[in-house]
Order: C-alpha cells, then sequence, then structure tokens
C-alpha cells in the first residue's frame, strides 16, 4: 500500500471553528458551557496576538522598503 493512501486527508482551514459551531449546545451543562467560552475567548486572544505579529511585521518591511522622503 502507499504511504499516499495511508495519510489522513488534509483538513480545510477554520475546520474547528466550524466544527464547534455545529455542536449542539443544548447537550452541554452550564460549567460545560462556561469552560466552552474560557476556551473560545483563549482562542480570540491567541488570534488577536497573531494579528498583531502580523502587523508589526507588515509595518516593519514597509518601513524598511520606503522611499526616503
Amino acid at each position: 500500500m502507499a504511504e499516499e493512501e495511508l495519510a489522513t486527508p488534509r483538513r480545510p482551514r477554520g475546520w474547528a471553528i466550524t466544527e464547534a459551531a455545529r455542536e449542539d449546545l443544548e447537550l452541554l451543562g452550564v460549567a460545560e458551557l462556561e469552560e466552552r467560552i474560557e476556551a473560545l475567548e483563549a482562542e480570540i486572544g491567541r488570534t488577536r496576538a497573531q494579528i498583531a505579529r502580523k502587523q508589526a511585521g507588515r509595518a516593519a518591511a514597509d518601513a524598511f522598503f520606503s522611499k526616503p522622503g
């Protein structure tokens, strides 16, 4: 069997968020819902930090490559 056949298919970007949005919240208790909110807030913080890093990198590149004026 070829190695390619054994590899799991690659998931599309954002699949985890899509799956989380599909979860039936009716099945979760209050504590589980609060844990879910904490996890989502942590992910929002992680995402915001990545945006800030990318913006800083872009600003540094723009400053480096801008024409002196």
